[in-house]
């Protein structure tokens, strides 16, 4: 059987690992084992943080809408309850927008709540 060296196919894999690690520190730039593994941990985290980011949105969210509601009187969980009863299809990012920018808009948002809660 033929010896195969498989140059072509194995340089274009290797260069597309190095391409990507390309920025990392050391070893993990220039040397293809070490870029490989640097290169897979660095999609797992993008994916993983891609997912965390969303989570972490909401979370800050709910902490403005909550503190902007404390500042009217009410607590976060009323509030919430207050708006879905009344039917107000403001999401969360929206109403921490109008509680940093608008609070005044807020403070009508919190009355609409507060009369159906």
């Amino acid at each position: 059987m033929p010896r195969v060296k498989r140059g072509f196919k194995a340089r274009r894999r290797r260069k597309k690992v190095l391409k990507e690690a390309r920025g990392y520190t050391g070893g993990r730039s220039k040397l293809y084992r070490t870029a490989a593994d640097a290169v897979r941990n660095a999609l797992q985290y993008q994916y993983t943080h891609r997912k965390l980011r969303k989570r972490e949105f909401r979370r800050l969210w709910n902490i403005r809408i909550g503190a902007a509601a404390r500042a009217h009187g009410m607590s976060y969980s009323t509030f919430m309850h207050g708006l879905r009863t009344a039917g107000v299809g403001l999401n969360r990012k929206m109403l921490a927008e109008v509680a940093i920018h608008d609070p005044a808009s807020f403070g009508k948002v919190v009355e609409i709540a507060r009369g159906q809660a």
